[in-house]
């Protein structure tokens, strides 16, 4: 049994990693946001997980349905997943830079300077685990 999960392992494609990986975050970090605001609103109670990053029940929400969909892609479309996750999270970033710390997305999903950096971080490592990744079908070119 441990054989075949290290070469389950060892086998993974770097956006199976990712979705995994960035998927199980995700889904801890939208619940353990929870502990922290379960506030709906404009954007309501906001509250700072372990004092950086801001959240309210909706941002938690996000965490959640984002990182489950990575964990569920992870078989057959880890890299579609890593690819629009991190483009995703790519306009997440400018979109928080260009309204400022503090303020939200929508008008009800807070975010503050450290969730920016965060979803520059995630959104590079998605885009570049997409093309780090075979595309599945795709013949490797041959030298002629």
């Amino acid at each position: 049994m441990e054989g075949a999960r290290r070469a389950r392992v060892e086998g993974a494609t770097p956006a199976q990693l990712y979705a995994t990986l960035v998927g199980g975050v995700l889904v801890i970090a939208g619940i353990i946001g929870f502990f922290y605001s379960s506030s709906f609103g404009s954007p309501g109670e906001v509250d700072d997980v372990f004092g950086i990053l801001a959240v309210n029940a909706w941002h938690n929400i996000f965490h959640i349905v984002t990182g489950g969909i990575g964990l569920l892609a992870v078989g057959y479309a880890a890299r579609q997943y890593a690819l629009y996750l991190g483009i995703l999270y790519l306009v997440l970033t400018a979109w928080g830079f260009i309204i400022g710390s503090g303020d939200s997305i929508l008008g009800f999903i807070p975010v503050n300077t450290e969730d920016n950096f965060l979803h520059l971080i995630l959104g590079l490592l998605g885009v570049g685990a997409a093309y780090a990744t075979p595309v599945e079908g795709a013949r490797p070119a041959t030298a002629t």
